[in-house]
């Protein structure tokens, strides 16, 4: 009998060979100036085509969603250009591959904004850090960030916009479709929770209106599109970067039920993936069942033994793996067959050369 993780798998229009997905990673190796994509990138993306979808690493929508550098964006004709180069060539591989769509809001640094000020739904800190390169040794190192500023209702709007206009500007790269990063503490996030979002306008206060930004911005990308193309990811049980807000697994089911009624492909669930981070509870993965009849997707430390349960036990659709899949281009192959998987070179997770990027054998001939 087949593992469920190498089953085949409709997801809107694309068929996967199977339900193992590549996880979204910041590797930071973009051209510069400009944060443009490039062969490197493209060959790295290509190697890693076996899976059933490459979801690419968090993509800032605009010069504002930025945080973090030589992060790519999907904002310029160079941009768009170079991301063409990387889908063609995971499409010539047999993959298919979403560009997740990135506003990391409060979760940048002063020397990405003319200002020197983030933005983010109120004026909180985060109290984390980003990578940013130093310009005086072109080293990077993780920094601090600043306090943001508060966004205006103007611009609130015109941040969904960008979103708009990146998904249209994925689709022009070749992208399959998109993913709206809504996880992590990155903007959409941001407003989703009382903890970072103290606002009293119509996008802060109630639930109701903590999850209006998201929701917008999933409706409008949706008209763009198409719905069987969009895919959303949230992360319900994260504390860090000051996200730690009792109310929000009942914000995100009450968002999922509003994301069930717009018919969207995906929900992407980022679970925490530190040593001692929670378990996610069962009635919590049946809840967002019962809600959401689309895919789930789920990630976090998930091995070949833990993706077959989840699956078979039909509280999730498809497994992401992530570090994994850096050491192990061929990971799906790798897990179905039972071989040794090699370990990562943490030195090179960021920036850099070919070297622990796209210099990994293998085994599939």
């Amino acid at each position: 009998m087949t593992d469920p993780l190498f089953t085949p798998y409709q997801l809107g229009d694309n068929t996967l060979p199977n339900r193992i997905v590549m996880a979204p990673m910041t590797r930071a190796r973009t051209t510069q100036p400009g944060d443009i994509p490039n062969e490197m990138m493209a060959a790295y993306y290509a190697q890693r085509a076996s899976t059933g979808l490459i979801i690419s690493e968090a993509t800032q929508i605009s010069p504002q969603g930025k945080g973090y550098s030589f992060t790519p964006g999907i904002f310029t004709a160079d941009q768009i250009k170079g991301w063409k180069t990387v889908t063609s060539k995971v499409h010539e591989a047999g993959g298919r591959i979403f560009s997740q769509l990135w506003h990391v809001g409060r979760m940048s640094h002063e020397s990405f904004h003319d200002d020197g000020k983030p933005v983010a739904p109120s004026a909180l800190s985060p109290d984390a850090q980003v990578w940013v390169v130093n310009p005086e040794t072109g080293v990077g190192e993780m920094v601090d960030c600043p306090l943001p500023r508060a966004l205006e209702r103007e611009e609130i709007k015109q941040i969904e916009q960008d979103y708009v206009q990146a998904a249209r500007n994925a689709i022009e790269a070749g992208f399959d479709g998109v993913e709206i990063h809504g996880a992590n503490g990155y903007l959409i996030d941001q407003f989703l929770r009382q903890t970072s979002n103290h606002r009293s306008d119509e996008y802060g206060g109630s639930q109701e209106n903590r999850i209006r930004f998201l929701l917008n911005v999933a409706q409008a990308i949706c008209e763009e599109i198409g719905a069987h193309s969009v895919g959303v990811r949230l992360s319900p049980f994260i504390t860090q970067r000051n996200m730690n807000d009792p109310e929000i697994i009942d914000t995100i089911l009450k968002a999922a039920v509003e994301l069930e009624k717009l018919g969207i492909s995906y929900i992407h669930l980022s679970e925490a993936d530190w040593d001692d981070a929670p378990t996610i509870p069962e009635r919590f993965r049946r809840d967002l069942r019962a809600v959401y009849s689309g895919t789930i997707i789920v990630a976090g430390k998930y091995t070949k033994e833990r993706g077959n349960q989840i699956l078979a036990d039909k509280l999730a659709d498809l497994v992401a793996f992530g570090r994994p899949f850096i050491a192990n281009p061929d990971l799906p192959y790798r897990l179905q067959h039972q071989l040794d998987l090699s370990p990562l070179d943490g030195d090179t997770l960021f920036g850099g050369t070919d070297k622990g990027y796209t210099d990994y054998p293998a085994l599939q001939k």
